[in-house]
């Protein structure tokens, strides 16, 4: 009886563990012009990545536009539904599981959170061509068996116009498409969103300000982060999901927890080091925590061995010491 009870003991202990640190260890594969090979797959696989987010893209010409312009054969392959499929296929092959993400491009690289119509007739326009976006991926994600789908990205003016819309669609995507549902809300307007409990992840694009410090350190980050964690929990407790970083990520330079969200090509300085403290730290935080799912690093490009490096200072860790943190944390996690 000691002995049985003692198994049941340790089994649940072992469970308890696994369940604590088993995470979405995703890369956010970004679309290119090409298709995919195993030799774009393999490092992936090296990173110890589980997940990756495919991301079809639609077009719009200004914020004000109400055409969504997608799956057509002016776009780079990737950002199709063939491409979409094709990467998202090869990758399950290799034990990768998939969530799809439609992302919106504005002309100029304007700021999707700035999205919002000028009349009621024509929000009714946009809505149309945005549901057409959306269930034209939400079809693909069922087809393949995709394990997550993302219903939109830093859409906050339109969400917060038209809320209606959005619970609707959502019922609409339930009907095309049975598996795991989010949204990729910015980090400072993702308490915002009205619908998180019609969706089975909070979604957090976790570009969250940290520090201005030039070269900060770990425990710098990780003080920075408590504010900002206190209030992702407590969204999370209040509308019990588990919150997922559809986005995460730091470029390799200077300051690199003052503005994380910051893109701009000017005025920037190397720093390797940087991009794996803020990793860390935020490694550190994050995927101990229960109510945590995991995410999706920004970003990975398929062809390896010409990305990243130790010049460059965008976002991407491929060829850079920060990868090594990414692994390690990926291999303990998985």
């Amino acid at each position: 009886m000691k002995f049985r009870l003692l198994c049941i003991f340790f089994g649940l202990l072992q469970m308890s563990c696994t369940s604590q640190i088993r995470k979405v260890n995703g890369v956010s594969f970004v679309a290119s012009r090409d298709t995919i090979t195993q030799t774009h797959v393999t490092p992936v696989i090296n990173v110890n990545a589980n997940y990756a987010a495919i991301m079809p893209f639609g077009f719009m010409r200004e914020l004000s536009s109400t055409e969504i312009i997608h799956n057509t054969d002016r776009q780079w392959f990737g950002e199709t539904r063939k491409g979409a499929k094709q990467y998202a296929e090869l990758l399950q092959k290799n034990g990768i599981k998939i969530m799809i993400k439609p992302q919106i491009w504005v002309w100029k690289g304007e700021f999707t959170g700035f999205i919002e119509a000028t009349s009621e007739a024509n929000w009714k326009q946009l809505e149309s061509s945005y549901e057409s976006f959306i269930l034209e991926y939400a079809r693909l994600a069922q087809e393949i068996n995709a394990e997550m789908y993302c219903i939109g990205t830093e859409l906050h003016k339109f969400v917060a116009a038209r809320p209606k819309f959005w619970s609707e669609l959502i019922t609409k995507v339930k009907k095309v498409y049975t598996g795991k549902l989010t949204y990729a809300e910015n980090w400072d307007s993702f308490a915002k969103v009205p619908f998180w409990e019609q969706l089975d992840f909070i979604g957090i694009d976790a570009y969250f300000p940290l520090s201005e410090a030039q070269y900060p350190s770990i425990e710098d980050l990780q003080k920075g982060w408590q504010l900002h964690k206190e209030n992702i929990q407590n969204l999370a407790q209040k509308v019990q999901r588990k919150v997922l970083f559809t986005e995460y990520g730091y470029r390799s330079i200077e300051y690199t927890a003052k503005e994380p969200w910051d893109a701009s090509h000017k005025g920037k300085t190397l720093n390797l080091k940087n991009q794996e403290v803020a990793l860390q730290a935020l490694y550190n935080e994050f995927w101990k925590e229960e109510w945590f799912a995991g995410g999706f690093i920004w970003k990975w490009f398929h062809h390896y061995e010409r990305s990243g490096g130790k010049e460059d200072f965008f976002f991407t860790p491929q060829n850079k010491p920060a990868e090594e943190i990414v692994r390690n944390t990926y291999k303990l996690h998985q």
